[in-house]
C-alpha cells in the first residue's frame, strides 16, 4: 500500500523521499481450526509533508487503499485498516 500511496501523492505533485514518507505494518494471526491464519493487516504512515499539501494528501490517504491491487487481492480474506500521523513542514525560503 505504501507504493500505491507514493504514486497517489506524486500524481498530486507531492514527491517524499525516504526520509519524508514511512509505514510501519503489523499482522494479526488467528488460529482457526488448528491453523495459523492471517486475518488483519494494519498499516500506520508517517509523513511529513510541505504545508500547503495537506489536503492533497489527505485526499490521497483516503483513496489509496480502494486503488491498491495487493489491498484489493486480500480484502475477501484479510481485514487491511491504516492509520496516518502527518506533520507539516515550513514552506522554504
Amino acid at each position: 500500500m505504501l507504493g500505491t500511496l507514493s504514486g497517489a501523492l506524486d500524481a498530486r505533485g507531492i514527491r517524499l523521499d525516504g526520509e519524508h514518507i514511512g509505514v510501519e505494518a503489523e499482522g494479526i494471526n488467528e488460529l482457526r481450526d488448528g491453523v495459523i491464519v492471517l486475518t488483519r493487516i494494519d498499516s500506520h504512515y508517517r509523513l511529513r509533508i510541505p504545508a500547503d499539501a495537506r489536503e492533497r494528501v489527505e485526499r490521497a490517504l483516503a483513496r489509496h487503499q480502494e486503488k491498491c491491487p495487493t489491498a484489493r487481492s486480500l480484502a475477501a480474506a484479510v481485514a487491511i485498516g491504516w492509520s496516518a500521523e502527518i506533520e507539516e513542514t515550513a514552506p522554504g525560503p
